[in-house]
């Protein structure tokens, strides 16, 4: 299925030179959101996996319906003084800014095998600092998944020691 239709392209947001890839539109159409769920429910279900991680906030749409689908815990990653427990965090530089994202310390133990999930890999900041988090818990990182790549913003080069998987790659506007 095609996807790179169905995502709407918004320039300028959330910052001017921005060209945001909204993944709303694509939510829209059940059959598209069905066939990212499903595809990635076949792609890791013989990998053993005991738990998704989804990143703050549109990786636990994905990571959500993924980890229902496959029967298997959800692990949110939030942004700082969301989660409610004892936390780990990360500072990360975004491609408009920095952030800290938090991680319950006990969401993950060592042994466990992870796919992260998010909407949208750009310079890979956001899901470098979950992997830190992640690996910081003992957890193995199986692969990193997204629906949207924008490669021209190098995001891969930060994540060189996972797989790393995504749908549809757009070339920066």
């Amino acid at each position: 299925m095609d996807l790179a239709p169905l995502i709407r392209n918004v320039p300028d947001f959330p910052i001017p030179g921005i060209q945001f890839k909204d993944i709303t539109t694509l939510l829209q159409h059940p059959k598209a959101f069905r066939f990212i769920i499903d595809g990635w429910k076949r792609r890791y279900e013989s990998q053993g996996l005991t738990a998704i991680v989804g990143a703050d906030a549109r990786g636990f749409i994905f990571g959500g319906a993924l980890a229902y689908a496959m029967d298997l815990p959800f692990v949110p990653v939030r942004k700082k003084g969301k989660l409610p427990a004892d936390t780990i965090c990360e500072e990360y530089e975004l491609e408009y800014g920095t952030a800290v994202l938090e991680i319950h310390r006990d969401a993950l133990k060592p042994g466990d095998k992870v796919v992260l999930i998010d909407d949208l890999l750009a310079t890979g900041g956001t899901m470098r600092a979950i992997a830190n988090m992640v690996k910081r818990l003992g957890a193995e990182i199986v692969e990193i998944a997204f629906v949207v790549e924008l490669p021209p913003l190098k995001g891969r080069e930060k994540l060189t020691e996972y797989p790393v998987h995504s749908l549809v790659e757009f070339m920066v506007e």
